[in-house]
This record gives structure tokens, sequence and C-alpha cells, in this order.
């Protein structure tokens, strides 16, 4: 063995590899991948539609209390055209299933309430007409309340009275 280097490229670069993988390799390489996608796609799709088939089996009857509830409910009937605004699943919602039934849109729903309450606090209305009862906005009654103070009882007046009252003294008889 000899330890002597021989330089194969005098200009002091490196050399690159001389066998390059073939193209007929990589070509085969993706029919193979292509034929294993197209080979899963249709087991996971034959075993989804055994395993559908098996659930929709083993469902239990239909509860006595859902009325008219249709076979399968994951698809809209054709009668209930899906609006964009999703009008049309509420009614079909209402219609067929009892309460309590699940939120629709968490977002819109959360947005309604929160628009409610802040009408609520900031204008007037009445809580009960009959009694007289209204509401004012919340930054009013602030206002008032500063003004005002804070309402006192009259019963706690009247115990404070009461001891405040100097005692007779101890020698003297009356």
């Amino acid at each position: 063995m000899s330890n002597v280097t021989h330089k194969s490229n005098s200009n002091g670069h490196g050399d690159y590899e001389r066998r390059d993988i073939g193209v007929a390799g990589v070509l085969y390489f993706l029919l193979g991948l292509v034929v294993a996608g197209i080979f899963v796609h249709f087991v996971v799709t034959g075993l989804f539609g055994f395993l559908n088939k098996r659930y929709e089996a083993e469902q239990p009857a239909v509860s006595p209390l859902v009325k008219s509830a249709p076979e399968d409910t994951r698809h809209l009937p054709p009668d209930y055209k899906t609006d964009a605004e999703g009008k049309d699943y509420e009614k079909y919602l209402k219609k067929n299933f009892p309460t309590p039934q699940l939120e629709t849109d968490e977002r819109t729903q959360l947005n309604k309430i929160r628009i409610g309450e802040e009408e609520t606090l900031s204008t007037y209305g009445w809580v009960d007409q009959k009694a007289g009862v209204v509401r004012i906005p919340i930054d009013r009654a602030m206002d008032l309340l500063a003004q005002r103070g804070l309402p006192v009882r009259s019963g706690a007046g009247t115990s404070a009275t009461a001891q405040a009252q100097p005692e007779s003294p101890k020698g003297s008889n009356p």
C-alpha cells in the first residue's frame, strides 16, 4: 500500500461524484408512490364504508320523544336549503330536535348576548311597568349615587341614639 496522494484535479477544487442516480430509478419510485397512494385510498374508503354500515346497524331505536326524526341527520333534507346566514338550518333544528340544542354559531350567539347586555346597561327601560320599576343607564346611576350618597336605614339610627344617652351617676338616687 502506498501513502502517496495523487491529485486528480490540478486547479485545487474538489472533484464531483462520477456516478449519478439514474432518472429511471426516480420515475419508478414516483410511480410506486402513486400506486401505493391509490391502493391506500381504496383500502381506507372500503374500511370506512364497512365501519359506517356496522355503526348504522348497531344504532339504538330512536327515542319516542323525538318527533319525526329523519333517518340520516347528518345531511339536511332538500326542503331546507341552507342560506348564507344559516336561518334554514336553525329552523330545521328547532322543528326536528328537542331542546336543549347544541349551539350552531357560538360567535354570533355570544355577540348577540353581549350586545343585549350592553343595551341593558346603557339605555332606559321598564323592568316592571305595572309596579313602576324602571332601569336607568349604569353611568347615570353612578352619578346619582355620587350626588345623593348611599341610602341609610332608619332602624340603625334609633339604636345608635339609645346607646349614646348619658347614664345616671352611680351615687345619686332618683
